[in-house]
């Protein structure tokens, strides 16, 4: 963990004032980044009630229907919502930045632009052109499958989810979960609990990871713990369009 943007910012100034070089450095060390008080208790409680305005999302996906998990998550239509937008827009650059350093350590290829709408046409010139930062849902008994974020041939490498609402008081249990699968050894497993306004930075589908025999891509995969008890949403920020 890193020390966290101030809360009366706003929230372009708090993505700017983060340290983003701590940021790679608990990517590369842990393969996951912890950003505390990203988002103000009234954001997240503005975020929240989207749930119910059905207009603002283009799908809903009820989990347990697809063998997903349990729960519901619900895609974002455009235009998106302000607070959406502006933190799709503002993460994208730093973030950008660390990818093309990954990109570079397992061989190059064409880097990522330094603006999310250059990226977005990117995604449109190959076919995608659905919007993906979603709403999720969870409550008592349900949880999240591990699984990768890919929605075509173009995918940006890192992803940013937010919890919105307060554990041990709105939610128990509901973990967000981390699993790296290594190459001849055991995955390694993470567990963190989100707080309120916290957002984690982790990897999309992969990340590169030293060894012995030079640098390579680790798979990872994401999910959510079963929810004991309460309320759990969480806010997914996808960079990547999908087909």
């Amino acid at each position: 963990m890193f020390p966290g943007p101030e809360r009366v910012a706003g929230v372009r100034a708090r993505i700017d004032a983060i340290d983003w070089a701590a940021a790679g450095a608990a990517l590369e060390a842990h393969g996951v980044a912890r950003i505390p008080r990203l988002l103000s208790a009234r954001e997240c409680r503005t975020l929240a009630l989207l749930w119910s305005e059905r207009a603002r999302f283009r799908s809903a996906v009820v989990m347990e229907r697809l063998r997903f998990g349990r729960g519901e998550y619900r895609y974002f239509a455009r235009p998106l919502p302000p607070l959406v937008a502006r933190l799709r827009t503002a993460l994208y650059p730093p973030l950008a930045g660390i990818a093309n350093d990954w990109r570079a350590a397992v061989g190059g290829g064409e880097p990522f632009p330094p603006r999310l709408e250059e990226f977005l046409g990117r995604c449109a010139a190959h076919g995608q052109r659905r919007p993906t930062p979603l709403l999720l849902r969870y409550g008592p008994g349900d949880f999240n499958c591990l699984h990768q974020d890919r929605y075509g041939a173009v995918v940006f490498p890192l992803q940013v989810a937010i919890g919105l609402d307060r554990p041990g008081r709105d939610y128990v249990g509901g973990e967000f979960l981390l699993l790296e699968q290594r190459p001849r050894a055991q995955s390694r497993g993470t567990s963190i609990t989100l707080a309120q306004g916290e957002a984690v930075v982790f990897p999309s589908w992969a990340r590169p990871v030293a060894g012995r025999r030079g640098v390579y891509r680790a798979a990872v995969r994401h999910g959510a713990s079963q929810v004991i008890r309460g309320l759990r949403r969480v806010l997914g920020i996808i960079f990547h369009d999908a087909a």
